[in-house]
C-alpha cells in the first residue's frame, strides 16, 4: 500500500508540474503532443528540449492595450496575447535575424490555415534554390509557414511579415528568421483560435 500510495503522490507530482502554476495561470507544456489537424498528422515536440520559459502559458502583463492585441517582444523572444484581467497567453518565439529586425504596430488583415508559402524575390535573389518554390510552395508539414499564417498589414498594405508556424522547433527562442515572427505549429493553432482578423499586433 505505501508504495501505491507513494506512487500516486508521483503522478501527481508529475501532473502539476505539466500544467503548473506561473505568476498567473497554467503553463501547457503537456500541449505539444502529435495532433491531426485538416488530414495532417503534426508531429509531437520534445517539449523538454525546449526552455519552459518558451512554453505556452498564462501569465500576468499589464498593459493598456484591450484582450485581443497581439503583443510581440522581439528582444525576449515572447509573444503575449492580452487577456482580461491583467493576463495574457504567453507564446515562446523566433524573430528575425541580423538585418531582418523589425517594429512597429501592424494588424492582422487575413488568417490561412495551412498556407502556401510564396518566397519573395528579394530571398530567392539570396538563396536562388528557392527559385522552385516562386509560384509557390504547398501546403504541408515541411512549409515553412507551418499549420497557419496571419497575415500583417500596416496602412491597409502588406507588410510582408507573419506570425505563422514552423516545423523548426529548435529556433523558437532565436533569432533565425527573415523577419516573420514564428511559433511551434501547436501554438500557433491555439493563438490562431484566439486571434481575430482586424487585431492590432504590435512588434517591439
Amino acid at each position: 500500500m505505501r508504495i501505491k500510495a507513494l506512487l500516486a503522490v508521483a503522478v501527481i507530482g508529475v501532473a502539476t508540474a505539466l500544467a503548473g502554476c506561473t505568476t498567473g495561470g497554467a503553463i501547457f507544456s503537456s500541449a505539444y503532443s502529435s495532433k491531426k489537424d485538416a488530414g495532417y498528422q503534426i508531429p509531437s515536440i520534445p517539449i523538454y528540449q525546449v526552455p519552459s520559459k518558451y512554453h505556452r502559458q498564462v501569465v500576468r502583463y499589464d498593459t493598456k492595450e484591450k484582450p485581443g492585441t497581439i503583443i510581440v517582444d522581439t528582444k525576449e523572444k515572447f509573444l503575449y496575447f492580452v487577456m482580461p484581467d491583467g493576463k495574457a497567453m504567453r507564446y515562446g518565439i523566433g524573430v528575425g535575424r541580423e538585418g531582418f529586425e523589425w517594429k512597429g504596430t501592424t494588424t492582422i488583415a487575413m488568417k490561412r490555415e495551412w498556407p502556401v508559402w510564396t518566397p519573395p524575390p528579394a530571398m530567392i535573389r539570396r538563396q536562388p534554390e528557392l527559385a522552385k518554390w516562386a509560384g509557390g510552395q504547398p501546403p504541408g508539414l515541411m512549409n515553412p509557414l507551418g499549420a497557419r499564417a496571419m497575415y500583417l498589414y500596416r496602412g491597409g498594405s502588406d507588410s510582408g511579415y507573419r506570425l505563422h508556424g514552423t516545423p523548426e522547433w529548435k529556433s523558437i527562442g532565436r533569432a533565425m528568421s527573415s523577419g516573420c515572427i514564428r511559433l511551434i505549429n501547436q501554438d500557433i493553432i491555439d493563438l490562431y483560435d484566439r486571434a481575430k482578423v482586424g487585431a492590432k499586433v504590435i512588434v517591439k
